[in-house]
């Protein structure tokens, strides 16, 4: 049998987080990086127009189409949880939102206990990484690889939107990444000249040809293999052919909050008594692999619209069309949710946002796979910091398999969530009922009664609202005392050698925002991290940082 092939670091998942390590590893044309994706190549069109992502919902090959477990608290209801299998993962399927979130989320992170993850050391990374079209300046970057675009092409309901939103007394902002995240306008997105830049798009595609880094496609990862506590290598099928892989120095998983924890898992590491009963051999006995998940929970309020300008009827074929042969124009370019904003409920427990608002100049319905008839718009709405929380957990010992996905919705004892998604469906209808948008209000159409009640509106929270695409935190990183934290703050698995995780699975806690910016920032200072660039604070100087917390 031919031996193992050798490199420096095997990346495992070619998603945000991949591509990002991918680049900056093989930056040192010493290095041999080997980066394995499960998915193809992004070759289809509709990933890279925009608004093709409405297309992808469909399409299962660049898809893991994940179904959660019955929610108890949601209904009994099982959830779709698309994520990208795809060379730029969820980066090549999702709506391009460019958010950071607030900067106290992340100072945040540094209380709990993940040292070195506050704002202030935080900022140059999500620097280093944007390319933003409006330039650098004290906040943001202007020449990174995730390039940041404004909108080439805006529906007028859009507009409409901001100026209600205005009209209900919040204000307008220009850039949520900028001084404050607070108030309604339009996105920036992820876009480079009209197209999609996923991180496969900017980081990747740049430097695919370097010698020394290797791409496999089609590649499912089946465990980390290890000599005695060191990470050694990983096990995977190759086009369905088994395939073996050794690591000289680091094994880095990046398949996110699902596939991260479950290669965890197949690998001997999580919670003992769940390994055993799956008769796997346990390497490392750590409890929180698979738990802590969050996940942003989603109401839309749609109305019918009296004028014929929404996105609902554009012919599929004269939008691509003038998209592809007219220089990346028109509604091709448009990632969807064009506008939103951030607010603070009533029920705010701080000076930060708490809700959360997408508009869509469509009718969205179960994702987009539920056509409604006719003309309308649609409102998203989320609470931000939910307390709820979930887990991902083994169906079998088989790689093959889907795991387990428990989201909780709506489970905290206290009932808050669900006080706070009151809240968001009584702002959205607050916004829509607006002078703004008379001239092309029609009748509602989720919730049905334009005067429902409360009790009305809770039981549409329970049987509608779905996930907004952004579950986190199933390998959360924590201080050295924290026995539910599967990383230290250098992201390495504990109890073991040259493992690390580097995705959303890390994040001890929602961010309040979209979650993709946030996760290349992680794989961007992680780089440093595993290059040995980033100072380590002493351990004195960790101890005084979370007392003092």
């Amino acid at each position: 049998m031919t031996a193992p092939s050798e490199f420096d670091y095997i990346i495992v998942g070619a998603g945000s987080a991949g591509c990002v390590l991918a680049h900056r590893l093989s930056e040192d044309p010493a290095v041999k990086v080997l980066l394995l994706e499960a998915g193809p190549r992004d070759w289809h069109p509709f990933i890279h127009m925009p608004a093709g992502l409405a297309k992808l919902v469909n399409k299962k090959g660049v898809n893991w189409d994940y179904t959660t477990e019955p929610v108890p608290g949601m209904d009994g209801r099982r959830f779709w949880w698309p994520r990208g299998k795809v060379l730029g993962g969820s980066s090549s399927i999702n709506a391009m939102c460019y958010i950071r979130g607030n900067p106290r989320d992340y100072d945040q992170w540094a209380q709990l206990g993940a040292v070195g993850w506050d704002w202030d050391c935080l900022l140059p990374y999500f620097k280093r990484a944007e390319g933003n079209q409006r330039g650098g300046d004290a906040l943001h970057g202007g020449d990174g690889p995730l390039k940041v675009s404004d909108l080439r092409y805006v529906n007028e309901l859009s507009t409409v939107f901001i100026d209600a939103a205005t009209q209900a007394g919040f204000a307008r902002n220009p850039d949520f990444n900028g001084a404050a995240q607070d108030g309604f306008g339009q996105y920036q997105v992820t876009q480079v000249n009209g197209a999609r830049c996923s991180t496969a798009v900017g980081y990747l595609d740049p430097v695919k040809s370097r010698p020394n880094l290797s791409v496999h496609t089609g590649a499912l990862a089946q465990r980390v293999t290890f000599d005695g506590t060191h990470a050694a290598g990983v096990d995977y099928l190759h086009h369905g052919r088994p395939a073996s892989v050794r690591a000289r120095r680091e094994v880095l998983l990046c398949g996110g909050a699902i596939n991260s924890p479950q290669l965890l898992m197949l690998s001997g590491i999580g919670a003992a008594d769940d390994l055993r009963n799956h008769g796997i051999a346990v390497r490392a006995d750590l409890p929180g692999v698979g738990a802590n998940l969050q996940d942003h929970l989603d109401v839309c309020t749609l109305q019918h619209a009296t004028q014929r300008v929404t996105y609902d009827r554009l012919s599929d074929a004269k939008v691509a069309f003038d998209y592809f042969l007219r220089g990346h124009s028109g509604p091709g370019s448009s990632n969807i949710a064009e506008a939103g904003g951030f607010a603070r409920s009533r029920l705010a427990p701080d000076e930060r946002c708490d809700v959360q608002f997408h508009f869509v100049p469509a009718m969205l319905d179960d994702h987009g796979r539920h056509r409604i008839p006719g003309d309308g718009y649609t409102m998203h709405a989320c609470f931000l910091r939910p307390h709820s929380r979930g887990r991902i957990a083994l169906a079998s010992a088989n790689p093959s398999d889907k795991v387990r996905i428990q989201p909780n919705y709506l489970g905290d004892a206290e009932g808050f969530d669900l006080a706070v998604m009151l809240e968001c469906a009584k702002l959205s209808r607050e916004i829509f009922a607006q002078k703004a948008f008379d001239p092309y209000r029609g009748a509602p159409i989720f919730p049905a009664r334009a005067n429902a009640s409360d009790a009305e509106l809770l039981a549409f929270i329970r049987a509608k609202a779905e996930t907004v695409y952004h579950p986190v935190g199933t390998c959360r990183m924590g201080a050295d005392n924290d026995a539910d934290a599967v990383l230290d703050p250098s992201l390495r698995v504990r109890g073991v050698e040259g493992l690390r995780v580097i995705d959303a699975a890390v994040m001890p806690t929602l961010i309040g925002g979209n979650t993709n910016a946030p996760t290349i920032m992680i794989a961007e200072r992680a780089a440093d991290l595993i290059r040995g660039k980033v100072a380590q604070p002493s351990a004195a100087a960790q101890i005084r940082e979370f007392v003092a917390a």
